[in-house]
């Protein structure tokens, strides 16, 4: 796949390397189309979307109109309205917690591999005793236990949520949402599904799959950064709460009544990142026209390549499933006597390799397994082999340097 053209950020010499980009988990690289979109909004009809009544606010208004359709036919939405922007993931399952309408005894159940944006919400919100959280263990392998889950969903007759990633963002791991969806509705519960990282590069279809509730992020799919959406069935939305509320919400204020407006404005107070919405839009765009089942066996087929590679360094844990065709371009590692966070800075420092280091933000699981913060690498449309190669030099470079300062300490 010939993207990396596409992509200014890799079109570049820093100390005279061509960077190489392995982070794409936490934040993908912008097109040129998405940039010359977002300028274009700057540069000549700079107004404000839906209120004033002249080019520009016109101009804007039928924009983010266009993007908003974009997206809706990008994830298989029935209507527009359905799409709900947001500034993240974060706050679109942050929005659905504080706005939908639970009992202090409803449970909301979780994975035991949730990112903070989908954990901490419940944490909190079971700590005000606003609703109930509890989490369903994983097998020893990282996958789902969905006779777990089954036995769960029909002792536990007060589940009235089930917020699961649909990728993880430890290992790559893809939830059987199909199977979930009909388990967690023949028990009366909605799924809320975090598609940060399936969004990107997998086939989502939110009428065939039946999902209640999608959050997802456009700086993860190649959009700007601040740019997130919301997907709901239409009565969904309809019965929920405003969440931020102010200039473009209502309909009317007369005296103390307030008369809000219908989806999806009464979720997007105040003025909108314009900018941000109509790239995302654009990069929607782009991702549908390149084909997010080609993206997707393309990004599944360098895994496999990496993983090969790996295999040919000493003491290397990965973490998830051994197969890489089910990590979803994803390859988190652990090298035994190796420092994660050193080798990250010697690989972007010496090699212009960049990948991340840590907890990923999945602090919860870490500390659960007692597992150490690890090396992940996570690839997109515009990498390639080469990249890889990069990667895996590096790192057996740094090993060999461990080694020699070892063996001369000793």
């Amino acid at each position: 796949m010939d993207a990396k053209k596409d992509f200014p950020c890799l079109n570049q010499k820093m100390n005279g390397l061509s960077p190489v980009y392995l982070d794409s988990a936490c934040m993908s690289l912008k097109p040129q189309c998405v940039i010359d979109k977002m300028i274009e909004y700057y540069a000549q009809y700079s107004g404000c979307g839906g209120r004033s009544a002249h080019k520009f606010s016109f101009r804007t208004t039928d924009e983010v109109t266009k993007a908003r359709e974009n997206i809706a036919v990008f994830i298989g939405a029935k209507k527009p309205e359905q799409v709900i922007f947001t500034k993240n993931t974060t706050e679109s399952i942050n929005l659905v917690a504080k706005s939908f309408k639970f009992k202090p005894t409803d449970i909301v159940l979780t994975t035991d591999k949730e990112h903070n944006s989908n954990l901490v919400p419940w944490m909190l919100m079971d700590k005000s005793n606003a609703v109930k959280h509890k989490t369903i263990a994983s097998k020893q392998d990282g996958s789902f236990d969905i006779e777990l889950f089954k036995e769960m969903m029909e002792k536990e007759k007060n589940i009235k949520m089930v917020a699961l990633n649909h990728v993880s963002n430890i290992d790559g791991y893809k939830n059987p949402i199909k199977d979930i969806v009909e388990i967690a509705h023949d028990n009366n519960a909605v799924v809320l599904l975090d598609g940060a990282q399936s969004v990107p590069h997998t086939k989502i279809d939110v009428e065939r799959m039946d999902i209640d509730f999608l959050a997802f992020s456009g700086h993860k799919m190649c959009g700007p950064t601040g740019t997130g959406v919301l997907y709901g069935k239409e009565e969904l939305l309809n019965e929920l709460n405003p969440f931020i509320v102010g200039g473009d919400t209502v309909e009317t204020v007369d005296g103390d009544r307030i008369t809000f407006l219908g989806i999806p404005e009464k979720f997007e107070a105040g003025l909108q990142d314009y900018a941000g919405i109509i790239g995302f839009g654009e990069a929607a765009r782009y991702l549908s026209n390149i084909g997010i089942e080609k993206i997707e066996k393309y990004v599944n087929d360098l895994n496999i390549y990496l993983d090969e590679k790996m295999k040919s360094i000493e003491n290397v844990k990965i973490i998830g499933p051994a197969d890489p065709k089910k990590r979803s371009g994803i390859t988190n590692a652990i090298i035994d006597n190796i420092n994660s966070h050193e080798i990250a800075m010697y690989l972007d420092e010496v090699k212009n390799v960049m990948v991340r280091d840590g907890a990923h933000c999945v602090h919860s699981w870490y500390n659960k397994t007692k597992t150490r913060a690890s090396l992940r690498a996570s690839l997109y449309l515009y990498n390639d082999k080469s990249d890889i190669d990069a990667y895996v030099d590096g790192l057996k470079e740094y090993i060999g340097l461990v080694k020699q300062e070892n063996n001369f300490a000793n």
